[in-house]
């Protein structure tokens, strides 16, 4: 037995709830409209984890925290993010889906103003993100979309596997030399701000 055609099954996915489905695009070809609205929800995600990166970045640079390499390790997270978006939308495009643009949110990274707060936000982003892919893969896989799959994991799976396992070092250097959760900018951040490798790329 079929389920209705209006229900959904339960997903992490973020759909994008006014998609306009591109069924006439000539260019569109065995792209399943479960896949593409998934693929324009995970788009969306996506552009919203560059913006979130972006405003962490430009806390670091304000006047009474000021450290430059954090902040420009929070820069070069955001473009490879944009860049990543970017290429998610260029990916649709290219299979004949549409892309649904909504409106920007606050970054939800306001109250963020130590080190250690930002970067446990940006492993949790991406956490989500991994698991949002892992499921965008699987979906595609069930629709018989073999290549959408195989795109996801190559493409956009991978090399979040490198960053969390970065980020995770970070983390743990971060608590090492002594960063705390409060604003009080003590020496550990600044230890980090100079000496951590990673953070210069």
């Amino acid at each position: 037995m079929a389920e209705p055609a209006g229900k959904r099954l339960k997903s992490s996915l973020p759909l994008c709830r006014a998609h306009r489905s591109s069924a006439g695009s000539r260019a569109r070809h065995n792209l399943q409209a479960a896949v593409e609205e998934a693929l324009c929800g995970v788009s969306s995600l996506l552009w919203d984890g560059a913006y979130r990166l972006q405003a962490l970045a430009s806390v670091f640079e304000r006047d009474d925290v000021d450290l430059p390499r954090v902040a420009s390790f929070f820069h070069r997270e955001a473009l490879k993010q944009q860049d990543e978006a970017e290429a998610m939308l260029g990916y649709l495009a290219e299979r004949g889906g549409n892309y649904c643009g909504k409106d920007i949110q606050k970054p939800g990274c306001e109250e963020v103003c130590a080190v250690l707060p930002a970067l446990e936000l940006l492993l949790l982003q991406l956490k989500e993100e991994v698991s949002v892919l892992v499921e965008l893969s699987h979906l595609a896989r069930k629709h018989g979309d073999p290549h959408t799959a195989s795109v996801v994991k190559s493409q956009f799976l991978a090399p979040r596997v490198d960053r969390v396992k970065l980020l995770g070092d970070l983390l743990t250097s971060a608590r090492r030399v002594g960063c705390t959760n409060d604003q009080a900018g003590r020496f550990g951040e600044y230890i980090l701000n100079e000496l951590q490798d990673e953070l210069t790329g």
